[in-house]
């Protein structure tokens, strides 16, 4: 018959669950249990133990077996005990690997790279904790008793009339609050316009771009048509008889650089001509370097133009906030396809944001990180200038990432040596549309960098490691 014991959280922090049951007596019956406990993980290193007494009591035993336990685990290295400061789980005494195992389980994710320099993820410890959480403060303190029932699908009107203010200024976006509907990120705002039949096929997307956004299209049975690009970006007098078009035109993943100013215009022209809807990714439009920023396309036309951003890239992708603004003919459908309330969007963080961005914190925010991922990307331009002069560096006015164009046959070499050296990037081929034409730019050997990823201090440590893989010239 085996007995237990739960401690108390006041005792050593988190609860334990003890079986003493075996042969050998209550002494052994706790030596073992307590092992297994350090072993399997649940006594975590630097963890307190009960004292004597308490365990003693809790466990139905005598005191002396208690501490005879102790003493024994303290002999065998598996517990400390120090006047004043109590029994401990010393600190040496980490589970092995295989420890803790349940058959049938899956086994915990290995750890990552020890270099990730792939795009799509901000400075995680950039996020302004202090900020956010003064604005989350108020929002919660001053938020109507209405906020904890169902939310609106169109977002909560506070935020609509922050975003309202701020895009028209910062984007050159042309909107009003009745115009906006709150989302989750750039994929919920696709998931959302083909199932309110804004999107149909078939629909042209850049030759080179995120191939998860072409899955999504894929499995709606919206047939993507790939757009050639060339250093003024998408041709758009390539378009034809498709229905719409999917643009990055402030910075075109991945291959860099913005639409010229004729293409934006003819792009609106083929629009109304064709009657088709154009969706425009601002994924990352607020970082401009060494140009003027790139206003919005949908300034231009707000009839024909989907504009869609989000604080993924600006803010964290773990505040999953984004927006559509939409011609008035497309809110009806969109809102249909969302639900009757919502369902994606946290309403408290959304009148976080809303507070956020009316009290100047979010443009405080976007100039510091600015300023950063500037320095971020002239260390690694310099780096390489230094140590891999051969390495063609593009795409570096505006964004989070660069592509580094390579000798020709050397990019998947290259990918896989630094995999090997623990170092996590992309070339440019797996982002190439699998129906585009060979010659239809970006047809050069490249890795797409992320220089934003990485912490302050690891980036040295990172660009040392990306160096050591180019090949030799």
């Amino acid at each position: 018959m085996s007995e237990s014991w739960v401690n108390s959280a006041e005792r050593i922090g988190a609860d334990l669950h003890l079986e003493l049951s075996g042969p050998g007596g209550r002494r052994a019956a706790l030596i073992h249990a307590l092992r297994d406990a350090v072993r399997g993980g649940r006594l975590a290193p630097g963890t307190r133990l009960p004292p004597y007494r308490s365990l003693a009591a809790d466990l139905g035993v005598a005191r002396n077996t208690v501490a005879d336990a102790y003493a024994e685990l303290v002999a065998e290295g598996w517990l400390t005990a120090r006047q004043g400061s109590g029994t401990r789980v010393a600190e040496r005494a980490e589970p092995p690997r295989h420890a803790g195992k349940v058959p049938g389980k899956t086994p915990p994710r290995a750890r990552g790279p020890r270099h990730n320099l792939r795009q799509g993820t901000p400075d995680v410890s950039g996020f302004p904790r202090g900020e956010w959480l003064a604005s989350y403060r108020r929002a919660l303190q001053q938020a109507p008793n209405e906020v904890f029932g169902p939310g609106d699908p169109a977002g909560r009107v506070e935020l609509r009339e922050a975003l309202a203010e701020y895009l028209p200024r910062a984007r050159g976006v042309r909107c009003d609050p009745d115009r906006i509907v709150i989302c989750s990120g750039f994929a919920h705002a696709l998931r959302l316009l083909f199932e309110g039949r804004v999107l149909r096929s078939p629909l042209a997307v850049e030759a080179y771009g995120l191939p998860f956004h072409r899955e999504l299209l894929t499995r709606a049975g919206v047939r993507t048509v790939p757009l050639p690009l060339d250093e003024d970006g998408a041709r758009i007098d390539r378009l034809g008889r498709e229905r719409g078009v999917l643009l990055t035109p402030a910075h075109q993943f991945p291959t860099g650089g913005p639409l010229h100013a004729a293409r934006r215009a003819a792009v609106i022209d083929w629009a109304r001509a064709r009657d088709a809807v154009i969706v425009e990714d601002d994924y990352d439009g607020e970082f401009r370097y060494d140009r003027k920023p790139v206003g919005a396309v949908q300034g231009l036309d707000p009839e024909r133009v989907i504009f869609v951003g989000s604080v993924s890239k600006s803010l964290s992708p773990a505040v999953r906030l984004g927006w559509m603004v939409l011609p008035e003919r497309y809110v009806e459908g969109v809102l249909a396809a969302k639900g009757e309330r919502e369902a994606w969007a946290s309403v408290l963080d959304q009148l976080s944001l809303a507070d956020f961005i009316a009290r100047g914190s979010y443009d405080r925010h976007v100039r510091r990180m600015r300023q950063r991922y500037r320095g971020r990307r002239d260390r690694l331009v310099a780096a390489l200038a230094e140590r891999a002069p051969h390495i063609e560096v593009t795409g570096v006015a505006a964004g989070l990432h660069a592509v580094l164009r390579l000798p020709p046959g050397t990019e998947a070499a290259t990918v896989a040596r630094a995999e090997r050296a623990g170092v996590a990037l992309d070339g440019l081929a797996a982002f190439r549309h699998p129906g585009a034409a060979e010659p239809a730019v970006a047809a050069y050997d490249g890795l797409v960098v992320g220089y934003a990823t990485p912490s302050e201090h690891a980036y040295a440590v990172a660009l040392d490691a990306l160096c050591a893989t180019f090949p030799d010239p």
